[in-house]
């Protein structure tokens, strides 16, 4: 394939995380260590947390336990280990006290930075606030929040007092929250009156009201974030008098490996969000050690990854840069407000040295030129990140070169939010193709596969794993049959996750999209059925498909073929209509970009909607094997209309 673009020198191998793994357990090459630690996963993640220097309250047992079966494997087993102390607590007293742990900066240029003993005070007494209200071990707490350091803080305090975190994306409609909360019968949520997106306040507030009403949540606590007029219900609390006069310390609940600390919703192919369900010790294990050996975080790093606390890069960039200690900067709003400069100039303002950001908005600023770029001072930088969709070639050099002057590799990463995090991302220490994700990321058993479950080379099949890791999910909450039925019915005893990849002649991991019907917006996964859940909703509509159309931008668009109820007509009005329902259920963020009406829907003879198909029909792609096909007619009168 292509050529080579990127070779480490020096600098990014000496003194790199990884390098000192290796030199900890005698390794010489990148490719020895790839193949000893997915030959013996359990030395690797034995080995890695305690190069990390993690901290446990009690040592565990045994590595990993898959007496049920891989699905179902346990890890650190015996093991007490909390994910707050590990990433708060245990700098706060240390010589990282006086350190900066988070900076933050509001869109309408608010700042604000915090210290690790700041840090633990906060978390402290907003852990002293949770339980004041009678919150504790095992309660589900959803977190509706901007990019704000209090959403850390509460991330943490739940973690904390034993609690449950339920990460919330900030741009979800009330619906889409109530789904979430009433799914994992959360106890409390914790919001903000509002927070700033282009220029416009966002009244979160409002959202959140008719989500915990739907959802019955009897515990509402606001944070402050602008100071404005707000409804006030009885079960609501302010966050600023829940914490005035709480402790500045508070114990750490005992938590076993296995304790549950997050269920983070994702999205498949059947409407119901699926909640992934993580625990304190394989989640930190697996996350510090990407943010260690993936994109090297040094005592002396600062990270920013463009993203919200609603999607796994949330946590990954929070989690794992403060338990390696670094220091991680958090932006609330739109990236390109008020113009395509203001990343740069955040990495300038504060001396980002890691930046994580999505192919989309690489897409997305592009066509601003390059003088925004050259506008700032981007020195400092040295590595940058990526993941949430397969790459073009032109934004990845654009980034690589432009931005990044040639110097500064980019770590091509790639999992899931039920995998915590990735299943494949290069290292600092290796040379780079352009677009490609180099390898398996340590101690992840994968493989690219065939129809019939055997590996395949030099062509593009299924990415699968073959061996248990720490940060998989374990299940999905209150539904272990959809589980298994979602990631270990197609090969029995290994995870497909429904990504299409292959492998070249010189060992370099492409990826090629998605192998089910999952949409991915602007690195946002969601499910059809959500869409078309909402849509039917319309009495006017009888059947809808949504499915998801290349977009040059945004990696894909979703388009919405909808079929109205007998003696309904489709109109540009209707159509206004149901776009606007989708903004009201689910957020503007997955706005269709076309909504046509369509007399029928192609099916199959069990009645499942061949949404492959339609979107073949719309990109002019081959739409494979069409035997199933009950209504052939069907094809034909979608690309009636869409012509029309």
């Amino acid at each position: 394939m292509n050529d080579v673009i990127w070779e480490p020198d020096a600098s990014y191998i000496e003194g790199s995380n990884v390098k000192r793994l290796m030199d900890r357990n005698g390794i010489s090459s990148y490719e020895e260590l790839v193949e000893r630690s997915v030959a013996d996963v359990e030395w690797y993640w034995s080995e890695a947390e305690k190069d990390l220097g993690l901290e446990w309250a009690r040592p565990y047992d045994k590595i990993c336990d898959d007496h049920q079966g891989m699905q179902w494997s346990t890890w650190f087993v015996g093991g007490q280990i909390n994910i707050a102390h590990n990433c708060v607590d245990r700098h706060a007293t240390g010589p990282r006290a006086g350190k900066t742990a988070l900076i933050w900066e509001g869109e309408d240029g608010s700042a604000r930075s915090v210290t690790y003993s700041r840090l633990a005070e906060e978390v402290a007494t907003f852990a002293n606030a949770l339980r004041s209200l009678g919150l504790g071990k095992g309660d589900p707490i959803g977190v509706y929040m901007p990019m704000t350091i209090e959403a850390v803080v509460a991330m943490m305090a739940i973690a904390k007092i034993g609690g449950i975190y339920l990460p919330i994306f900030s741009g979800f409609a009330a619906s889409a929250v109530a789904v979430r909360l009433i799914d994992a019968g959360a106890k409390a949520l914790v919001t903000a009156d509002g927070f700033f997106r282009r220029g416009q306040i966002v009244e979160m507030k409002e959202e959140a009201d008719k989500a915990a009403h739907e959802a019955g949540v009897p515990i509402t606590i606001i944070h402050s974030r602008i100071g404005r007029d707000i409804e006030w219900h009885k079960h609501d609390h302010w966050w600023h008098d829940l914490v005035h006069e709480q402790q500045t310390t508070s114990p750490t609940e005992e938590t076993d490996s296995e304790d549950v600390w997050m269920v983070a919703y994702t999205s498949g192919t059947t409407g119901k969000p699926k909640g992934s369900v993580h625990v304190h010790g394989g989640f930190l294990v697996k996350i510090a050690s990407e943010v260690a050996y993936q994109v090297d975080l040094r005592e002396d790093d600062v990270l920013y990854w463009v993203t919200d606390m609603g999607w796994i890069m949330g946590q990954w960039q929070t989690v794992g840069g403060l338990a390696v200690g670094g220091t991680v900067v958090l932006y609330e709003g739109a990236p390109n407000f008020p113009d395509p400069g203001r990343v740069w100039s955040i990495c300038e303002r504060h001396g980002v040295t890691i930046l994580g950001m999505s192919p989309t908005l690489v897409r997305a600023l592009i066509p601003a030129g390059d003088d925004p770029v050259k506008a700032h001072d981007l020195s400092k930088l040295r590595i940058f990140g990526s993941t949430g969709e397969p790459w073009n070639e032109a934004p990845y050099r654009w980034l690589f070169e432009t931005v990044g002057g040639g110097r500064c590799p980019i770590i091509n990463l790639s999992g899931g939010t039920e995998v915590g995090a990735c299943f494949l991302s290069p290292y600092p220490i290796t040379n780079l193709k352009a677009m490609s994700l180099r390898g398996p990321s340590l101690g992840m058993a994968v493989d690219v596969v065939g129809p019939d479950g055997q590996s395949v080379r030099g062509e593009v099949g299924e990415l699968v794993c073959r061996k248990p890791w720490p940060a998989m999910t374990r299940g999905i909450w209150g539904d272990p049959d959809r589980y298994i039925e979602s990631y270990w019915s197609r090969f029995p005893g290994i995870w497909t996750h429904g990504d299409w990849a292959s492998i070249d002649n010189d060992g370099h991991w492409f990826l090629h999209g998605r192998s089910d019907d999952t949409l991915n917006i602007a690195g946002k996964r969601i499910g059809p059925a959500e869409f078309e859940s909402v849509l039917v909703s319309h009495p006017k509509v009888a059947e809808a498909a949504a499915v998801g159309i290349d977009h040059e931008v945004k990696g894909e668009a979703v388009w919405c073929f909808c079929v109205l109820n007998p003696g309904e007509e489709g109109s540009p009005e209707l159509q206004k209509e149901l776009t606007s329902l989708v903004d009201a259920e689910i957020g503007k963020a997955f706005r269709p970009q076309r909504i046509v009406f369509v007399p029928e829907l192609p099916r199959t003879r069990s009645a499942k909607i061949l949404r492959r198909a339609i979107r073949a029909k719309v990109m002019g792609e081959d739409p494979g094997d069409l035997t199933s096909l009950e209504n052939p007619g069907a094809l034909e009168a979608i690309d009636a209309a869409l012509r029309s």
